[in-house]
């Protein structure tokens, strides 16, 4: 998945920076491929990537987080 996802990056960027440089009549359609790879394939991807295996429970206020914080917050010493 990891691997997917930096090609898929590299194309985009490449797509981008072809569009970019080169003089082609349709480099302008080159950018927008680029942009929309980034924003529909290889942001989602990575952002399933990196949260597939985490608990949505752990990064919430939940009553319990909240004594865990005030807790931390008693027993720290500056």
């Amino acid at each position: 998945m990891k691997y997917l996802i930096l090609i898929a990056f590299l194309a985009s960027i490449g797509s981008i920076c072809c569009g970019y440089f080169l003089d082609l009549p349709y480099s302008q359609k080159l950018i927008g491929f680029g942009v929309i790879g980034l924003f529909v394939v290889v942001f989602p991807l990575f952002g399933y990537y990196r949260w597939k295996d985490k608990d949505i429970k752990d990064y919430m206020l939940t009553q319990e987080n909240l004594d865990k914080m005030r807790e931390n917050q008693k027993n720290k010493t500056y």
